[in-house]
């Protein structure tokens, strides 16, 4: 016997090449879709929906690995930001909600699910070292602006002049503490070729950074929106650090000059907050590293 499946196409010229099928497309008119009628036969009666992301995903990584080395390192930030959501998601689930109290904890079945190796296709492991990548390139960014934050025209406005001043000291601390980091990321590697065609990629890419800061606009969760917004931009900010070498080496020493780089209070906010959400993430690591461990 033989079982009939709809699946919804784009495009129905679409050949799905999988052994054991024998495809017959009918174009059907339902709510404006095309269908494709599958007959599957008995050499081929299930196709699960592991094999499917697996499938995906094999054909994405092929693809991905024929792009040039700065559109596979934005991949990888964006995977790491949405592993870090991730991450945050399953270390603070509501795992019980009645009339008295809610209860917030870790859910170590929802972490597996979005990052055991096999209930991924293989996908988990590397979704948490692109997170790693993410910390690696804010942490170098940190590192490299310490120059820009240590001017002596560069003030913290509260309005509390001595609060302001003491602000500034812990910050230094906190940057000089990056620069200290043996292992930095070595960012040289990108955009080194020609010089339009690595401006015309920096734009792409900030393009697709402010398409993404866009997206965010259509989220329903106000605190999901801002914060989303917020990360996405810190990365941005970070970006921009690690590719203004020169401008933040050729900072003036005096107040009188003008410097020729230069980050607003957003973006500083932006860049901090940011930083502070991904190493979150990964203190959530090792409590799920715990977690898991106990119940083995």
């Amino acid at each position: 016997g033989s079982l009939s499946l709809f699946a919804p196409i784009n495009n129905p010229k679409i050949n799905l090449e999988l052994p054991g099928l024998q495809t017959k497309t009918q174009e059907k008119q339902r709510g404006k879709k095309l269908y494709t009628d599958i007959q599957v036969t008995d050499e081929l009666c299930w196709w699960s929906s592991h094999n499917l992301v697996s499938f995906t995903a094999r054909t994405f990584y092929s693809w991905l690995e024929g792009q040039c080395v700065e559109k596979r390192a934005f991949y990888r930030l964006i995977s790491g930001l949405h592993a870090s959501i991730n991450v945050h998601l399953s270390a603070r689930y509501l795992l019980d909600d009645n009339w008295f109290q809610r209860k917030w904890g870790h859910n170590v079945s929802e972490f597996r699910q979005r990052f055991d190796s096999e209930l991924t296709a293989g996908e988990g492991p590397k979704r948490l070292r692109n997170l790693y990548f993410l910390y690696l390139i804010e942490l170098r960014a940190l590192a490299k602006v310490l120059p820009f934050f240590s001017q002596p025209s560069f003030r913290l406005y509260t309005g509390r002049p001595k609060e302001d001043q003491k602000h500034k000291e812990l910050l230094l601390e906190i940057l000089n503490l990056a620069r200290s980091f043996p292992l930095h990321f070595d960012e040289t590697s990108l955009f080194a070729g020609d010089e339009k065609e690595a401006a015309q990629l920096k734009e792409d890419i900030r393009l697709a950074f402010l398409n993404i800061s866009r997206i965010m606009d259509c989220v329903g969760c106000f605190k999901c929106r801002v914060w989303g917004k917020i990360q996405t931009q810190g990365l941005g900010t970070a970006l921009k650090i690690l590719f203004s070498e020169r401008q933040i080496e050729a900072l003036p020493q005096s107040r009188e000059q003008r410097p020729s780089f230069q980050l607003n209070r957003q973006e500083v906010v932006s860049l901090l907050n940011a930083f502070g959400r991904i190493s979150t993430s990964i203190g959530e690591l090792k409590t799920f590293r715990s977690l898991l461990a106990e119940e083995r």
